[in-house]
């Protein structure tokens, strides 16, 4: 069983149970690319080939909507230096983030994103969000590094 180290605060209303987790790799690899992208988010289309895979963008450059699933929201500390960006939590949905000093927040929201489609296939599942070594897709931002992220999913227990 892979190692949990943050589990995201649930946005599908009604429910309490977190449906998404970061390994401490993706959450250290998230620090790393919040500082030269600012605020990020995912989204997990379920297309073919990269769609397998949950892609990493900077906050708002992937456009949501009717079509897509707010699975949970991860609160990361704020990376020294962060580019300036919209985060989530300056969203009107979102619980707002701690202030930070020197201007910028202490801590940032990354929300995690599914094709409703998708969703329906694994409405059962605990996905955690992992890294492993390798070369993803080029518009995921961890493309570049070398590595990729990839769902590890179980099924959840009612």
């Amino acid at each position: 069983m892979t190692a949990v180290a943050l589990e995201a605060r649930p946005r599908i209303a009604g429910e309490e149970r977190s449906r998404v987790a970061l390994t401490e790799e993706a959450r250290d690899l998230l620090i790393t690319l919040m500082r030269r992208h600012g605020p990020l988010m995912f989204h997990q289309s379920g297309g073919c080939c990269d769609g397998s895979s949950p892609m990493c963008y900077p906050a708002g450059e992937f456009l949501t909507g009717d079509a897509d699933v707010l699975l949970g929201t991860f609160r990361l500390p704020a990376p020294e230096g962060m580019p300036a960006g919209l985060p989530s939590a300056e969203r009107a949905d979102a619980a707002p983030a701690d202030a930070g000093g020197a201007g910028g927040p202490a801590e940032v929201d990354i929300d995690f994103w599914m094709s409703r489609e998708q969703f329906e296939y694994w409405k059962h599942t605990h996905l955690t969000v992992d890294v492993v070594d390798g070369r993803g897709s080029g518009f995921s931002v961890e493309a570049p590094e070398g590595k990729r992220f990839l769902i590890r999913s179980t099924l959840m227990e009612d």
